[in-house]
């Protein structure tokens, strides 16, 4: 397990500001109600080309175990491609959920679609996020605001109003139907 470096650290930002906005310090730095700023500080390392968001003494902790001892460290965030750009896994959606800029809540019709991997059409869109911007990323949720995946807007909010219902709304990224649908290859190198 190693810190990441300055490229690996601003293509994993700019991925996670395209979801979560100025938002994104808030998992970086400390809640301020903490006693001790060490013990709560949260971290990103990297093993075997994924990074692992954990606290600062779980990832010292992991140190002294062998690199071909070690399987996971804290929640998986994704992995870098051999290209070096950033693939968000479903395992990120606690992290950025509740820090997400851009919201779609999907109608219980829309929900099975999506989590077989399919896109979102405009007919399966209950609510969406005001003044969303084109190729935005954003959180999909139920309409009861328990996450789903997430995935990238394929048009504005104003262009979607004018869209006809069959038409994409949502491009996929990643939905919990991943678990099981990849659980052979999900956790492994």
């Amino acid at each position: 397990m190693r810190p990441l470096t300055e490229p690996e650290t601003q293509t994993l930002f700019s991925k996670l500001a395209n979801y979560t906005g100025p938002s994104l310090k808030a998992l970086i730095a400390p809640p301020p109600s903490s006693s001790s700023k060490e013990d709560t500080r949260m971290v990103f390392r990297m093993h075997q080309s994924r990074v692992y968001y954990c606290s600062l003494h779980i990832a010292n902790l992991a140190t002294s175990i062998a690199r071909p001892n070690l399987l996971s460290v804290g929640t998986c965030l994704g992995k870098f491609t051999k290209t070096g750009k950033f693939r968000l896994h479903i395992t990120a959606l606690d992290i950025i959920a509740p820090h997400a800029r851009y919201k779609v809540w999907v109608k219980p019709n829309g929900e099975m679609p999506f989590l077989y991997g399919g896109n979102i059409v405009k007919a399966h869109v209950g609510r969406w996020s005001e003044d969303c911007p084109e190729h935005q990323g954003v959180v999909v949720l139920k309409m009861d605001d328990t996450p789903l995946g997430f995935g990238v807007t394929a048009r504005s909010t104003a262009e979607t109003k004018r869209l006809e219902p069959t038409g994409i709304t949502v491009f996929r990224q990643a939905d919990v139907g991943e678990y099981l649908r990849e659980e052979d290859t999900l956790f492994t190198t």
